[in-house]
């Protein structure tokens, strides 16, 4: 079976690691896993980690490590046989551990955004909360203003993106993600960018994965990861 690739990308809220992973994926074949999409999966399916997830989320509290780690784990360990670029975990040192414990990381990408840069995006960040869908005004507007492209539901701002929690949001990211970042660069598989703009990192991005990941990543394997 072809060599596998397993990667992590890290980043504060709007910095941009969502469109660096589906970019990631259509480019080089790996699967985007992305923790969000796993949480509203969960908690639209009702699942009894999805139930317990929504309460921390609707009171506006982080889901605890333990809870995420029930969440995020028993996906990976049916991913056996696929590369894949996992988005939103892990959060903590505590995350990032346990998922040590079931796979060896080959590559950790980290997107290091200005401060001012993420106040401005997120500023402009709207969400349709049923689906998780996120628009921003000046990037990718809604077809209509306020209003989500596919259901026609009204758009919201999270509390959290507005300008005053801002800061706190993200000096709390900050001090969540250093020991995550100390124990990857110790790994010696962490690799930092940093920019104000997605399309100025992008090239800096795929060229090094285009040097990393193994050339036996096959067209087949590709396939299967789509």
């Amino acid at each position: 079976m072809s060599k596998l690739f397993r990667a992590v990308i890290l980043g504060p809220p709007g910095s941009g690691k969502g469109t660096i992973s589906e970019r990631v994926a259509s480019s080089f074949g790996l699967q985007h896993l992305s923790s969000g999409d796993f949480l509203r999966e969960n908690i639209a399916a009702k699942t009894e980690a999805g139930v317990l997830a929504k309460a921390y989320i609707e009171k506006g509290a982080l889901v605890p490590d333990d809870l995420m780690t029930r969440l995020i784990i028993p996906r990976l360990e049916q991913m056996t046989r696929h590369s894949w670029l996992l988005d939103g975990f892990p959060r903590t040192l505590a995350q990032a551990k346990a998922l040590n414990s079931i796979c060896e990381l080959d590559m950790v990408i980290s997107l290091n955004i200005p401060l001012e840069t993420l106040k401005d995006r997120l500023r402009h960040r709207w969400i349709h909360p049923a689906s998780g869908r996120v628009y921003n005004m000046r990037f990718n507007p809604p077809q209509v203003q306020g209003v989500d492209d596919i259901s026609g539901e009204p758009l919201i701002q999270h509390e959290e993106d507005k300008p005053e929690a801002l800061v706190a949001r993200l000096r709390h990211y900050k001090d969540m993600a250093k020991p995550i970042i100390d124990l990857y660069r110790a790994k010696g598989i962490l690799h930092m960018f940093s920019d104000t703009e997605t399309d100025r990192i992008w090239p800096h991005i795929s060229s090094l994965l285009s040097s990393k990941i193994p050339t036996d990543l096959t067209d087949a394997q590709r396939a299967t990861n789509h």
